[in-house]
């Protein structure tokens, strides 16, 4: 239907080793979101969907997002 949209299915396994954890996943993908939100240039090609949320998860998971884990 017209301006239905489907949340795809993100294959989190992908990435997981790269990040460690759900919670530093999601913190990733919600900064990236917001910066390509505010006109970032996405780092990968091809068609990801109009979400940036899918285009962060991509950019995560192909290594292209650097993220330093603060230890206490």
């Amino acid at each position: 239907e017209k301006g239905k949209r489907i949340m795809t299915q993100l294959p989190i396994e992908d990435v997981f080793d790269k990040v460690g954890s759900i919670y530093k996943l999601v913190i990733l993908i919600s900064r990236r979101t917001a910066e390509l939100n505010n006109g970032a240039p996405k780092l990968v090609e091809g068609i990801f969907g109009d979400k940036t949320s899918s285009i962060a998860f991509e950019e995560i998971k192909e290594g292209k997002i650097k993220f330093k884990i603060k230890t206490a």
